[in-house]
C-alpha cells in the first residue's frame, strides 16, 4: 500500500486550485483594464463606449465575490488574502460614489478607488505568481 499517493494527488489538486485562481485574477485584471480603456474611449472618442464600460462591470465584479471565497478555501497567505478582500470593498465603494447623491459629490472619488482598485488587482496577480510559479520568478 502506498500512502504518499494520496498525499500527492492532494498536493496536484490544491496546486491546480491555485492556477486556476490565478488565472482568475489574471481575467479580473485584464477586465479592469478593458474597462479603463473603454471609459477613456467613451471619454475621448466616442460615447458609444461607454456602454462596454458599464457591461464590464456587471460582468465581472461577480468575480471578486467568487475569488473571496475561492482565497479563503485552499492555501494562501494572509496578503493575498488581504488583497482579495479588499477588491469587492472597493467595487461597492465605487457602486456607491456613482449612485449616491450627496451635497458633495462622492463621484470625484471614482477615479481614485478604480485605480486603487487596478493597483490592488496587479498586486494580487504579481503575488499570486510567485506562489503558483516560484521556480519562474528567480532572477
Amino acid at each position: 500500500m502506498n500512502v504518499n499517493s494520496g498525499i500527492d494527488n492532494t498536493q496536484r489538486s490544491g496546486r491546480w486550485i491555485q492556477i486556476s485562481f490565478f488565472i482568475a485574477a489574471v481575467f479580473f485584471n485584464l477586465c479592469l483594464a478593458t474597462q479603463v480603456f473603454s471609459v477613456g474611449l467613451a471619454y475621448f472618442y466616442n460615447s458609444d463606449w461607454w456602454n462596454l464600460h458599464i457591461w464590464l462591470v456587471r460582468g465581472y465584479s461577480g468575480l471578486s465575490l467568487i475569488l473571496l471565497v475561492w482565497v479563503f478555501l485552499i492555501p494562501f497567505p494572509r496578503r493575498i488574502q488581504s488583497l482579495t478582500a479588499s477588491m469587492p470593498v472597493l467595487l461597492g465603494l465605487q457602486f456607491l460614489t456613482i449612485h449616491l447623491h450627496t451635497p458633495f459629490p462622492l463621484a470625484v472619488f471614482h477615479p481614485l478607488i478604480g485605480f486603487s482598485l487596478f493597483s490592488i488587482s496587479t498586486t494580487l496577480v504579481h503575488r499570486t505568481s510567485h506562489i503558483v510559479f516560484p521556480n519562474h520568478n528567480q532572477d
